[in-house]
Protein backbone atom coordinates (compact mmCIF):
# COMPACT_ATOMS: atom_id res chain seq x y z
CA UNK A 1 0.00 0.00 0.00
CA UNK A 2 2.90 2.46 0.91
CA UNK A 3 4.65 1.68 -2.55
CA UNK A 4 1.74 2.51 -4.60
CA UNK A 5 0.94 5.96 -2.66
CA UNK A 6 4.32 6.33 -3.37
CA UNK A 7 3.86 6.04 -6.63
CA UNK A 8 1.10 8.45 -6.76
CA UNK A 9 2.60 10.89 -5.04
CA UNK A 10 5.67 10.69 -7.88
CA UNK A 11 3.33 10.79 -10.54
CA UNK A 12 1.52 13.63 -8.77
CA UNK A 13 4.74 15.68 -8.59
CA UNK A 14 5.77 14.52 -12.22
CA UNK A 15 2.60 15.68 -13.46
CA UNK A 16 2.42 19.48 -11.72
CA UNK A 17 6.03 19.75 -12.66
CA UNK A 18 4.93 19.28 -16.48
CA UNK A 19 2.40 21.41 -15.77
CA UNK A 20 4.30 24.56 -14.12
CA UNK A 21 6.89 23.99 -16.92
CA UNK A 22 4.45 23.64 -19.91
CA UNK A 23 2.84 27.34 -18.40
CA UNK A 24 6.29 28.95 -18.21
CA UNK A 25 7.08 27.77 -21.73
CA UNK A 26 4.00 29.42 -23.26
CA UNK A 27 4.70 32.37 -20.81
CA UNK A 28 7.95 32.91 -22.95
CA UNK A 29 6.98 32.31 -26.11
CA UNK A 30 3.32 34.25 -26.14
CA UNK A 31 4.13 37.39 -23.68
CA UNK A 32 0.87 39.06 -25.11
CA UNK A 33 -1.27 35.78 -23.29
CA UNK A 34 0.62 36.11 -19.77
CA UNK A 35 -2.27 37.23 -18.05
CA UNK A 36 -4.32 34.77 -19.32
CA UNK A 37 -1.81 31.61 -19.00
CA UNK A 38 -1.30 32.78 -15.91
CA UNK A 39 -4.96 33.26 -14.69
CA UNK A 40 -5.75 29.25 -13.72
CA UNK A 41 -5.13 27.36 -11.13
CA UNK A 42 -4.31 23.82 -11.75
CA UNK A 43 -6.11 21.16 -9.77
CA UNK A 44 -5.40 17.48 -9.91
CA UNK A 45 -8.10 15.36 -10.27
CA UNK A 46 -8.46 11.11 -10.53
CA UNK A 47 -9.67 10.64 -13.87
CA UNK A 48 -10.56 11.93 -16.80
CA UNK A 49 -7.91 13.88 -18.79
CA UNK A 50 -8.66 18.12 -18.58
CA UNK A 51 -11.33 20.45 -17.91
CA UNK A 52 -11.50 24.17 -17.40
CA UNK A 53 -14.53 26.31 -16.31
CA UNK A 54 -12.52 29.30 -16.63
CA UNK A 55 -11.13 29.38 -12.99
CA UNK A 56 -9.59 26.29 -12.76
CA UNK A 57 -7.17 23.51 -14.58
CA UNK A 58 -8.33 20.45 -13.66
CA UNK A 59 -6.03 17.30 -14.59
CA UNK A 60 -5.69 14.18 -14.25
CA UNK A 61 -1.43 13.26 -13.18
CA UNK A 62 -1.61 9.90 -15.00
CA UNK A 63 -2.64 11.23 -17.90
CA UNK A 64 -0.60 14.43 -18.05
CA UNK A 65 2.70 11.70 -17.40
CA UNK A 66 1.44 9.55 -19.83
CA UNK A 67 0.75 12.55 -22.45
CA UNK A 68 3.97 13.54 -21.80
CA UNK A 69 5.91 10.26 -22.25
CA UNK A 70 4.25 10.28 -25.92
CA UNK A 71 4.93 13.96 -27.14
CA UNK A 72 6.61 16.12 -24.56
CA UNK A 73 5.00 19.30 -26.05
CA UNK A 74 1.42 17.39 -25.75
CA UNK A 75 0.94 19.15 -22.59
CA UNK A 76 1.68 22.77 -23.19
CA UNK A 77 -0.87 22.11 -26.02
CA UNK A 78 -3.35 21.21 -23.74
CA UNK A 79 -2.92 23.97 -21.42
CA UNK A 80 -2.84 26.32 -24.25
CA UNK A 81 -6.26 24.95 -25.61
CA UNK A 82 -7.90 25.30 -22.44
CA UNK A 83 -6.32 28.85 -21.95
CA UNK A 84 -8.46 29.40 -25.62
CA UNK A 85 -11.58 28.11 -24.47
CA UNK A 86 -11.13 31.24 -21.86
CA UNK A 87 -10.02 33.88 -23.81
CA UNK A 88 -12.86 32.62 -26.94
CA UNK A 89 -15.56 32.68 -24.03
CA UNK A 90 -16.51 29.56 -25.14
CA UNK A 91 -17.53 27.70 -21.86
CA UNK A 92 -20.05 31.18 -21.16
CA UNK A 93 -22.56 30.49 -24.10
CA UNK A 94 -25.85 28.34 -23.29
CA UNK A 95 -29.33 28.06 -24.67
CA UNK A 96 -27.26 25.41 -27.57
CA UNK A 97 -29.71 23.45 -29.57
CA UNK A 98 -26.51 21.13 -29.58
CA UNK A 99 -24.08 21.30 -26.51
CA UNK A 100 -21.95 18.17 -28.84
CA UNK A 101 -21.89 20.36 -31.97
CA UNK A 102 -20.86 23.32 -30.03
CA UNK A 103 -18.20 21.43 -28.10
CA UNK A 104 -16.60 19.68 -31.26
CA UNK A 105 -16.61 23.80 -32.66
CA UNK A 106 -14.97 24.94 -29.80
CA UNK A 107 -12.38 22.29 -30.04
CA UNK A 108 -11.79 22.96 -33.97
CA UNK A 109 -11.50 26.64 -33.32
CA UNK A 110 -8.76 26.60 -30.79
CA UNK A 111 -6.91 24.04 -32.53
CA UNK A 112 -6.48 25.86 -35.67
CA UNK A 113 -5.21 29.25 -33.91
CA UNK A 114 -3.02 26.55 -31.89
CA UNK A 115 -1.35 25.51 -35.55
CA UNK A 116 -1.31 28.99 -36.84
CA UNK A 117 0.92 30.10 -34.21
CA UNK A 118 3.45 27.49 -35.00
CA UNK A 119 5.15 27.28 -31.57
CA UNK A 120 7.97 24.73 -31.32
CA UNK A 121 6.47 23.96 -27.59
CA UNK A 122 3.25 23.03 -29.35
CA UNK A 123 4.03 21.21 -32.06
CA UNK A 124 1.97 17.65 -32.64
CA UNK A 125 2.22 14.73 -34.90
CA UNK A 126 -1.64 15.37 -35.42
CA UNK A 127 -1.11 18.79 -36.84
CA UNK A 128 -0.90 17.85 -40.48
CA UNK A 129 -4.30 15.99 -40.36
CA UNK A 130 -5.70 19.13 -38.35
CA UNK A 131 -4.48 21.30 -41.10
CA UNK A 132 -5.54 19.31 -43.57
CA UNK A 133 -8.84 19.41 -41.86
CA UNK A 134 -9.40 23.01 -41.22
CA UNK A 135 -8.06 23.87 -44.89
CA UNK A 136 -11.22 21.70 -46.09
CA UNK A 137 -13.38 23.59 -43.34
CA UNK A 138 -12.16 26.95 -44.80
CA UNK A 139 -13.94 26.08 -48.81
CA UNK A 140 -17.40 26.02 -46.64
CA UNK A 141 -16.57 27.93 -43.62
CA UNK A 142 -14.79 31.67 -44.48
CA UNK A 143 -13.84 32.06 -40.68
CA UNK A 144 -12.78 29.27 -38.18
CA UNK A 145 -14.55 30.79 -35.38
CA UNK A 146 -16.63 28.40 -32.99
CA UNK A 147 -19.39 30.31 -33.85
CA UNK A 148 -19.43 29.94 -37.66
CA UNK A 149 -18.28 26.31 -37.51
CA UNK A 150 -21.24 25.40 -34.75
CA UNK A 151 -23.39 27.31 -37.41
CA UNK A 152 -21.85 25.12 -40.75
CA UNK A 153 -22.59 21.79 -38.99
CA UNK A 154 -26.04 22.27 -37.52
CA UNK A 155 -26.77 23.25 -40.79
CA UNK A 156 -24.94 21.03 -43.10
CA UNK A 157 -26.59 18.50 -41.10
CA UNK A 158 -22.85 16.23 -40.06
CA UNK A 159 -23.07 12.60 -39.41
CA UNK A 160 -22.44 10.89 -35.88
CA UNK A 161 -19.67 9.36 -37.85
CA UNK A 162 -18.25 12.35 -38.84
CA UNK A 163 -18.79 14.26 -35.58
CA UNK A 164 -17.04 11.30 -34.00
CA UNK A 165 -13.92 11.52 -36.54
CA UNK A 166 -13.46 15.39 -35.97
CA UNK A 167 -13.76 14.98 -32.03
CA UNK A 168 -10.56 12.33 -32.04
CA UNK A 169 -8.85 14.73 -34.14
CA UNK A 170 -9.11 17.70 -32.36
CA UNK A 171 -10.91 16.76 -28.94
CA UNK A 172 -8.03 17.29 -25.76
CA UNK A 173 -10.33 18.34 -23.01
CA UNK A 174 -13.77 17.61 -21.61
CA UNK A 175 -16.71 19.98 -21.60
CA UNK A 176 -19.03 18.27 -19.44
CA UNK A 177 -18.54 21.03 -16.52
CA UNK A 178 -19.82 23.84 -19.29
CA UNK A 179 -23.27 22.40 -19.75
CA UNK A 180 -23.73 20.73 -16.05
CA UNK A 181 -23.69 17.42 -14.66
CA UNK A 182 -24.25 14.81 -16.98
CA UNK A 183 -22.17 11.72 -18.15
CA UNK A 184 -20.32 12.21 -21.46
CA UNK A 185 -19.43 9.09 -24.18
CA UNK A 186 -16.08 9.20 -25.29
CA UNK A 187 -15.92 8.68 -29.26
CA UNK A 188 -14.79 5.04 -28.87
CA UNK A 189 -18.49 4.68 -27.42
CA UNK A 190 -16.91 4.00 -23.81
CA UNK A 191 -17.72 6.30 -21.00
CA UNK A 192 -15.26 9.52 -20.49
CA UNK A 193 -15.08 10.92 -16.66
CA UNK A 194 -17.44 13.60 -15.83
CA UNK A 195 -14.93 16.41 -14.17
CA UNK A 196 -18.45 18.02 -13.01
CA UNK A 197 -19.43 16.24 -10.72
CA UNK A 198 -18.08 13.48 -9.95
CA UNK A 199 -13.67 12.74 -9.48
CA UNK A 200 -13.58 9.59 -8.29
CA UNK A 201 -12.96 10.17 -4.49
CA UNK A 202 -15.49 9.84 -1.68
CA UNK A 203 -14.43 12.83 -0.02
CA UNK A 204 -17.16 15.48 -0.45
CA UNK A 205 -14.97 18.64 0.16
CA UNK A 206 -12.57 17.27 -2.39
CA UNK A 207 -10.97 20.44 -4.25
CA UNK A 208 -10.67 18.81 -7.43
CA UNK A 209 -14.69 19.02 -8.18
CA UNK A 210 -14.91 21.38 -11.38
CA UNK A 211 -18.18 23.44 -10.75
CA UNK A 212 -20.03 24.90 -13.91
CA UNK A 213 -18.43 28.50 -15.16
CA UNK A 214 -20.13 31.30 -13.07
CA UNK A 215 -21.25 34.59 -15.00
CA UNK A 216 -18.43 36.94 -13.39
CA UNK A 217 -15.85 34.91 -14.35
CA UNK A 218 -17.38 35.53 -17.99
CA UNK A 219 -17.13 38.98 -17.46
CA UNK A 220 -13.12 38.79 -16.87
CA UNK A 221 -12.52 36.81 -19.41
CA UNK A 222 -13.94 39.48 -21.83
CA UNK A 223 -12.02 42.27 -20.58
CA UNK A 224 -8.64 39.64 -20.68
CA UNK A 225 -9.74 39.31 -24.19
CA UNK A 226 -10.01 42.80 -24.79
CA UNK A 227 -6.31 43.39 -23.51
CA UNK A 228 -5.10 40.50 -26.07
CA UNK A 229 -6.93 42.00 -29.00
CA UNK A 230 -5.35 45.60 -28.34
CA UNK A 231 -1.97 43.88 -27.85
CA UNK A 232 -2.05 41.66 -30.50
CA UNK A 233 -2.98 44.44 -32.91
CA UNK A 234 -0.08 46.76 -31.83
CA UNK A 235 2.49 44.00 -32.26
CA UNK A 236 1.09 43.27 -35.61
CA UNK A 237 1.15 46.78 -36.75
CA UNK A 238 4.91 46.64 -35.55
CA UNK A 239 6.23 43.89 -37.11
CA UNK A 240 3.49 43.54 -40.09
CA UNK A 241 2.32 40.59 -39.52
CA UNK A 242 -0.81 39.15 -41.00
CA UNK A 243 -3.92 38.72 -39.05
CA UNK A 244 -3.74 34.82 -37.83
CA UNK A 245 -6.90 32.93 -36.39
CA UNK A 246 -6.28 34.20 -33.24
CA UNK A 247 -6.93 38.13 -33.28
CA UNK A 248 -9.89 36.83 -36.26
CA UNK A 249 -11.61 35.29 -33.07
CA UNK A 250 -10.74 37.52 -30.86
CA UNK A 251 -12.09 40.14 -32.58
CA UNK A 252 -15.50 38.33 -33.08
CA UNK A 253 -15.21 37.69 -29.34
CA UNK A 254 -15.06 41.29 -28.29
CA UNK A 255 -17.06 42.77 -31.00
CA UNK A 256 -20.63 44.32 -29.93
CA UNK A 257 -23.81 41.91 -29.64
CA UNK A 258 -27.12 43.44 -30.56
CA UNK A 259 -30.66 43.01 -29.68
CA UNK A 260 -32.15 43.38 -32.76
CA UNK A 261 -35.73 43.14 -30.87
CA UNK A 262 -34.57 45.87 -28.39
CA UNK A 263 -33.29 48.23 -31.29
CA UNK A 264 -36.66 48.24 -33.40
CA UNK A 265 -38.40 49.28 -30.42
CA UNK A 266 -36.41 52.32 -30.32
CA UNK A 267 -39.11 53.20 -33.57
CA UNK A 268 -42.21 52.76 -31.41
CA UNK A 269 -44.13 55.46 -30.63
CA UNK A 270 -47.02 56.40 -27.73
CA UNK A 271 -50.40 55.27 -28.85
CA UNK A 272 -53.65 54.41 -27.14
CA UNK A 273 -54.51 50.42 -27.07
CA UNK A 274 -57.77 49.05 -25.26
CA UNK A 275 -56.76 47.51 -21.58
CA UNK A 276 -57.04 47.87 -18.41
CA UNK A 277 -54.69 50.96 -16.98
CA UNK A 278 -54.15 49.30 -13.79
CA UNK A 279 -51.23 51.93 -13.04
CA UNK A 280 -53.92 54.92 -12.99
CA UNK A 281 -56.24 53.01 -11.24
CA UNK A 282 -56.95 54.34 -7.13
CA UNK A 283 -58.09 51.02 -5.23
CA UNK A 284 -58.85 52.72 -2.41
CA UNK A 285 -62.14 54.51 -4.08
CA UNK A 286 -62.66 51.35 -5.88
CA UNK A 287 -62.84 49.19 -2.45
CA UNK A 288 -64.77 52.08 -0.33
CA UNK A 289 -67.42 52.18 -2.84
CA UNK A 290 -67.76 48.24 -2.75
CA UNK A 291 -67.77 48.53 1.13
CA UNK A 292 -70.27 51.47 1.29
CA UNK A 293 -72.56 50.74 -1.11
CA UNK A 294 -72.06 47.02 -1.18
CA UNK A 295 -71.61 46.19 -5.25
CA UNK A 296 -71.38 49.67 -6.30
CA UNK A 297 -67.77 51.08 -7.29
CA UNK A 298 -67.20 54.64 -6.67
CA UNK A 299 -64.65 54.65 -9.73
CA UNK A 300 -63.58 51.91 -12.57
CA UNK A 301 -60.21 51.27 -14.02
CA UNK A 302 -59.92 53.09 -17.21
CA UNK A 303 -60.59 50.72 -20.35
CA UNK A 304 -57.60 52.00 -22.25
CA UNK A 305 -53.98 52.55 -21.16
CA UNK A 306 -51.14 54.04 -23.45
CA UNK A 307 -48.05 51.70 -24.55
CA UNK A 308 -45.57 51.92 -27.14
CA UNK A 309 -46.15 50.30 -30.32
CA UNK A 310 -44.72 50.30 -33.49
CA UNK A 311 -47.22 51.98 -36.06
CA UNK A 312 -45.17 53.65 -38.36
CA UNK A 313 -41.86 53.57 -40.17
CA UNK A 314 -39.67 52.68 -42.78
CA UNK A 315 -37.96 49.55 -44.19
CA UNK A 316 -35.59 50.02 -47.13
CA UNK A 317 -33.91 47.17 -48.45
CA UNK A 318 -31.07 47.00 -50.64
CA UNK A 319 -30.99 44.56 -53.36
CA UNK A 320 -27.68 45.33 -55.04
CA UNK A 321 -26.39 42.55 -57.07
CA UNK A 322 -24.07 42.53 -53.43
CA UNK A 323 -26.71 41.53 -51.14
CA UNK A 324 -27.84 38.03 -50.72
CA UNK A 325 -31.03 37.43 -51.47
CA UNK A 326 -31.78 34.85 -49.09
CA UNK A 327 -30.42 37.11 -46.24
CA UNK A 328 -32.72 39.89 -47.33
CA UNK A 329 -35.74 37.74 -46.78
CA UNK A 330 -34.27 36.53 -43.68
CA UNK A 331 -34.28 39.67 -42.63
CA UNK A 332 -37.65 40.80 -43.49
CA UNK A 333 -39.19 37.62 -41.89
CA UNK A 334 -37.27 38.67 -38.37
CA UNK A 335 -38.24 41.97 -38.90
CA UNK A 336 -42.08 40.82 -39.40
CA UNK A 337 -41.55 38.31 -36.40
CA UNK A 338 -40.50 41.06 -33.81
CA UNK A 339 -43.70 43.47 -35.34
CA UNK A 340 -45.85 40.30 -34.76
CA UNK A 341 -44.84 40.13 -30.91
CA UNK A 342 -47.34 40.99 -28.14
CA UNK A 343 -46.88 44.69 -27.03
CA UNK A 344 -44.89 45.80 -30.40
CA UNK A 345 -47.96 45.74 -32.69
CA UNK A 346 -51.26 48.63 -33.41
CA UNK A 347 -53.67 46.78 -35.21
CA UNK A 348 -53.32 48.96 -38.11
CA UNK A 349 -50.24 50.20 -38.95
CA UNK A 350 -48.36 52.27 -41.88
CA UNK A 351 -44.86 50.40 -42.77
CA UNK A 352 -43.41 50.63 -46.16
CA UNK A 353 -41.10 48.44 -48.09
CA UNK A 354 -38.94 49.75 -50.46
CA UNK A 355 -36.92 47.87 -52.56
CA UNK A 356 -33.77 49.55 -54.23
CA UNK A 357 -30.60 49.11 -55.89
CA UNK A 358 -29.43 52.14 -57.84
CA UNK A 359 -32.88 53.13 -58.44
CA UNK A 360 -36.43 52.27 -56.79
CA UNK A 361 -37.56 48.75 -57.72
CA UNK A 362 -40.77 48.14 -55.22
CA UNK A 363 -42.39 50.26 -53.24
CA UNK A 364 -45.05 48.00 -51.29
CA UNK A 365 -47.49 50.35 -48.53
CA UNK A 366 -48.86 47.83 -45.42
CA UNK A 367 -51.45 48.86 -43.22
CA UNK A 368 -51.95 45.23 -41.34
CA UNK A 369 -50.85 41.96 -40.13
CA UNK A 370 -52.70 40.32 -42.83
CA UNK A 371 -51.02 42.25 -45.99
CA UNK A 372 -47.61 41.62 -44.19
CA UNK A 373 -48.52 38.11 -44.39
CA UNK A 374 -49.51 38.49 -47.88
CA UNK A 375 -46.03 40.42 -48.70
CA UNK A 376 -43.88 37.95 -47.31
CA UNK A 377 -45.65 34.67 -48.69
CA UNK A 378 -44.91 36.25 -52.31
CA UNK A 379 -42.18 38.35 -52.02
CA UNK A 380 -39.50 38.56 -54.53
CA UNK A 381 -35.90 40.27 -54.68
CA UNK A 382 -36.08 43.22 -57.52
CA UNK A 383 -32.69 45.00 -58.78
CA UNK A 384 -29.83 43.29 -58.49
CA UNK A 385 -28.08 46.58 -60.04
CA UNK A 386 -25.68 49.04 -58.17
CA UNK A 387 -26.16 50.53 -54.69
CA UNK A 388 -27.31 53.91 -53.95
CA UNK A 389 -29.29 55.07 -50.96
CA UNK A 390 -30.30 58.72 -52.25
CA UNK A 391 -33.55 57.03 -54.28
CA UNK A 392 -34.79 56.09 -51.23
CA UNK A 393 -34.66 59.27 -48.96
CA UNK A 394 -36.10 61.52 -51.63
CA UNK A 395 -39.20 59.13 -52.01
CA UNK A 396 -39.32 58.94 -48.26
CA UNK A 397 -39.13 63.21 -48.18
CA UNK A 398 -42.14 63.20 -51.01
CA UNK A 399 -44.38 60.77 -49.13
CA UNK A 400 -43.53 62.98 -46.45
CA UNK A 401 -44.35 66.10 -47.86
CA UNK A 402 -47.46 64.59 -49.57
CA UNK A 403 -49.35 63.38 -45.91
CA UNK A 404 -48.07 59.84 -46.09
CA UNK A 405 -46.96 59.78 -42.63
CA UNK A 406 -48.39 61.33 -39.46
CA UNK A 407 -45.81 61.00 -37.14
CA UNK A 408 -42.59 58.47 -39.01
CA UNK A 409 -40.29 57.19 -36.26
CA UNK A 410 -37.37 56.45 -38.11
CA UNK A 411 -35.99 54.23 -41.61
CA UNK A 412 -34.18 51.07 -41.45
CA UNK A 413 -31.91 50.29 -44.02
CA UNK A 414 -30.76 46.53 -44.93
CA UNK A 415 -27.54 47.04 -46.88
CA UNK A 416 -24.10 45.75 -47.03
CA UNK A 417 -22.91 48.99 -46.94
CA UNK A 418 -21.58 49.59 -50.35
CA UNK A 419 -23.47 52.87 -52.15
CA UNK A 420 -23.99 56.58 -52.28
CA UNK A 421 -25.22 58.21 -48.42
CA UNK A 422 -27.20 61.52 -49.04
CA UNK A 423 -25.13 64.45 -48.38
CA UNK A 424 -28.23 65.79 -45.36
CA UNK A 425 -29.68 64.34 -42.31
CA UNK A 426 -33.32 63.31 -42.97
CA UNK A 427 -35.78 64.49 -40.25
CA UNK A 428 -36.49 60.79 -39.00
CA UNK A 429 -34.28 58.43 -37.03
CA UNK A 430 -31.87 56.39 -39.84
CA UNK A 431 -30.58 52.80 -38.92
CA UNK A 432 -28.61 51.22 -41.71
CA UNK A 433 -28.50 47.61 -40.86
CA UNK A 434 -25.10 45.70 -41.88
CA UNK A 435 -24.09 41.85 -42.42
CA UNK A 436 -21.10 41.67 -41.97
CA UNK A 437 -19.02 38.17 -41.85
CA UNK A 438 -15.62 39.62 -41.22
CA UNK A 439 -16.26 41.81 -38.26
CA UNK A 440 -15.73 44.75 -40.33
CA UNK A 441 -16.52 48.64 -39.11
CA UNK A 442 -18.78 49.76 -42.09
CA UNK A 443 -18.97 53.48 -42.42
CA UNK A 444 -21.87 55.93 -42.15
CA UNK A 445 -22.60 59.31 -42.30
CA UNK A 446 -22.46 60.94 -38.67
CA UNK A 447 -26.15 61.31 -38.75
CA UNK A 448 -26.85 57.80 -39.24
CA UNK A 449 -27.20 54.95 -36.51
CA UNK A 450 -25.42 51.78 -37.49
CA UNK A 451 -26.26 48.18 -36.57
CA UNK A 452 -23.90 45.67 -37.46
CA UNK A 453 -25.83 42.13 -37.15
CA UNK A 454 -23.79 38.29 -37.81
CA UNK A 455 -25.65 36.34 -40.45
CA UNK A 456 -26.56 34.02 -37.80
CA UNK A 457 -28.02 36.71 -36.10
CA UNK A 458 -31.31 36.74 -38.25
Amino acid sequence: MTDKNDNNNLISKAAHDILTLARSLLIVRLRFLDIAIGRLELTPADGGTFATNGTRIVYNPKHVVISYKKENEKPARDYLHMVLHCIYSHMFTGGLESPELWDLACDIAVESTINDLGLDVTDSSVTPAQTAETSRLLTEVNMLTAEKLYHHFLTSGISESETARLRTLFTADDHSCWHGPKQRSTTDGSEEKDFSNDTGRDDEEDDSTIEMPLPEIGEEWKEIAEKVEDALETLFKEQGDEEGGLIQNLRAVNRERYDYTSFLKKFSVLGETLGVNDEEFDYIFYTYGLKLYKNMPLVEPLEYKESRRIREFVIAIDTSASTSGDLVQRFLQKTYNILKSTESYFSRVNIHIIQCDADIQEHVKITSEEEFDRYISRMDILGLGGTDFRPVFSLVDKLTEAGEFSDLRGLIYFTDGYGIFPAYKPNYQTAFVFIDDEYGDPDVPPWAIKLVLQDDEI
